[in-house]
């Protein structure tokens, strides 16, 4: 089979494209014919050697997937040739990734598709999807009518975050940098946008919040400003933490405390199988009543890996700005 894969660790032009044997199913697991993956800051990170995780040589980065089934191994329950299903997991703690035409997984990683959603949509809602409702539900207990903000509105996992809490029925504030941008956001259900390159964003938050102040404040930056964000938090607020691995702010802790706020921070990877799949139904169900959409930037073919990972870090890790939606890799 066609794969993108790496020997060594490094920048985008250590990834190869190439021919790699096809992998069989084994007890439980089930092969894929992948249809489309999708790219996330966590894959870059593990291409890099910035994540110290096993890899196997050669590694096959991406962790999202979508497609269709080929074969089941023994003791499979749950599918067969032909389904529809996407998945994230893959390429993570020694398992090869969904950068390739086949993929093998445990059927735990895997959900079935519903119907009318791409297999490219699919893919792009993975990780992202996952990732914020553990932030959301699992960490921060979001109910209706409390504020929520997030911290760019148009990234991946911040997209996700503004719909899940909108279809929650909380009152949702993003931060953008673009007036397109803020269209976007408020299409999709944001209440208040405020644009972080002609606004004071904390001042913005603390006027539209009030005096009752923010609820759940869901950080995707990867420098957060724990001096600002904390005043604006409601008593009792929760604050989630998904990004910054290298990051190391100033704590407030007195004003913390007093207020019985609560820091969350988790990595989606490290969820149970059974959390993560309470996660994926629950985006079935929003994507099966059209509440919950994917903005796909740019598309690339398998050949072209390197270039995909390229765009998303100069993005993620270097703030480019040319990116609005997903990395979207068909094979």
């Amino acid at each position: 089979m066609k794969a993108a894969f790496i020997e060594t660790t490094g920048g985008p032009e250590v990834i190869r494209y190439g021919e790699q044997p096809k992998p069989s199913p084994g007890e439980g697991q089930v092969l894929v014919r992948v249809k489309a993956a999708a790219l996330n800051p966590i894959d870059l990170y593990i291409r890099a050697g910035a994540v110290n995780m096993p890899l196997p040589k050669p590694f096959i980065p991406g962790c999202d997937l979508a497609g269709t089934v080929e074969a089941v191994g023994p003791g499979v329950k749950n599918y067969r040739a032909g389904d529809r299903v996407w998945g994230s997991n893959q390429g993570l703690l020694g398992r090869q990734g969904t950068l390739a035409e086949y993929v093998c997984t445990s059927e735990e990683w895997l959900y079935p598709t519903p119907a009318g959603i791409s297999d490219e949509a699919a893919a792009a809602v993975a990780l992202v999807g996952i990732t914020a409702h553990l932030g959301l539900f699992r960490c921060a207990h979001l109910q209706a009518g409390e504020t929520l903000c997030v911290n760019g509105g148009t990234g991946g996992v911040g997209s996700m975050v503004v719909q899940m809490g909108k279809a929650t029925g909380a009152r949702v504030l993003t931060t953008v940098g673009s007036p397109e941008k803020a269209e976007l956001c408020k299409r999709w259900g944001a209440e208040h946008v405020i644009n972080y390159k002609t606004e004071d964003v904390f001042a913005a938050v603390q006027r539209v919040g009030g005096d009752k102040g923010v609820n759940v404040w869901y950080e995707t930056q990867r420098a957060p400003d724990l001096l600002k964000t904390v005043p604006v938090l409601a008593r009792r607020g929760r604050m989630v933490l998904t990004a910054g691995r290298q990051a190391q702010p100033t704590f407030p802790v007195g004003p913390f405390y007093t207020k019985d706020l609560a820091l969350y921070g988790f990595a989606m990877f490290n969820a149970t199988p059974q959390e993560q799949r309470r996660c994926a139904d629950d985006s079935n169900r929003l994507r099966a009543e059209k509440k919950l959409h994917v903005a796909i930037g740019r598309k690339f073919a398998l050949a072209e890996a390197a270039a995909a990972h390229r765009l998303l870090e100069e993005n993620t890790v270097h703030k480019a700005g040319t990116l609005t939606g997903k990395v979207v890799v068909v094979p």
